[in-house]
């Protein structure tokens, strides 16, 4: 997976993501669990689209991601922001989430909109879970989403998709592997370049995911050490069912 050009024009694609949902959801399963968390790790944190607010709200934030591209605009963005960090503070670290390691554990890892989705070998997650768990102090929590293996059939079953709007278009089609429950998004991205009233740029990204079950999921998590394990769904606190499109997991150490 390569973000090196995509990084750029992220934001803009993602601009009507429910980042307002995750961090509720974070603050949620603090409160659930009675956790105070003073240091967070967001793993596979992107361009900053939570690290920063959760910063501004008051946490010692540390975004770790594999691209370089993507911890560039987040340093950016943090730099440029408005709001005050009152008491919080950021640092990014370019990591894979597998063999991640800051050297003193955290209060909570959080890895959302899909991050875990990417590891495409079962001990891929194995190893990123296992390492969650090394990085974590007693009792912290590891919160994280995932598309399940019905999301994957959903996107391939209603591919094509199409935005056409006045400085941005993109062509965007999959293809499943229904045996892996493995996706491979082709994406023909144009974006307008700056100060020139006619001219696109192309980008071309090719993007893979892979669904896992989610019971294979919670066993996976205990067998890395977790105490306990709680599914949810879409932004509640409902069981997983088979309409779920993305379940979450909170795992305590």
């Amino acid at each position: 997976m390569s973000y090196e050009k995509f990084a750029y024009t992220y934001d803009r694609l993602m601009n009507n993501m429910p980042y307002e949902d995750w961090l509720r959801f974070a603050k949620e399963s603090f409160d659930r669990y009675g956790l105070q968390p003073a240091v967070i790790a967001d793993l596979g944190c992107g361009t900053g689209n939570l690290t920063i607010p959760l910063a501004v709200a008051g946490y010692q934030m540390t975004g770790i991601d594999l691209s370089e591209d993507m911890l560039a605009v987040a340093e950016q963005k943090a730099a440029e922001h408005k709001s005050p960090f009152r008491g919080g503070a950021i640092r990014w670290v370019q990591q894979d989430l597998r063999e991640w390691d800051l050297g003193e554990p955290v209060d909570a890892a959080i890895s959302f909109c899909d991050s875990l989705n990417y590891l495409l070998e079962e001990e891929d997650i194995t190893d990123a879970f296992r390492q969650t768990f090394e990085g974590l102090k007693p009792g912290g929590l590891f919160l994280f989403d995932v598309h399940t293996p019905e999301q994957l059939f959903a996107y391939a079953e209603s591919q094509p998709f199409f935005l056409n709007e006045e400085d941005v278009a993109y062509i965007w089609t999959s293809e499943l592997d229904e045996e892996r429950v493995q996706i491979e998004h082709d994406l023909t991205i144009f974006v307008k370049e700056s100060g020139h009233k006619d001219v696109f740029r192309r980008i071309d990204e090719i993007h893979q995911q892979r669904a896992y079950p989610l019971d294979w999921l919670h066993q996976m998590l205990l067998a890395a050490g977790f105490s306990e394990v709680h599914l949810a769904a879409d932004f509640t606190w409902d069981e997983p069912t088979r309409l779920t499109e993305r379940a979450f997991f909170i795992a305590k150490k």
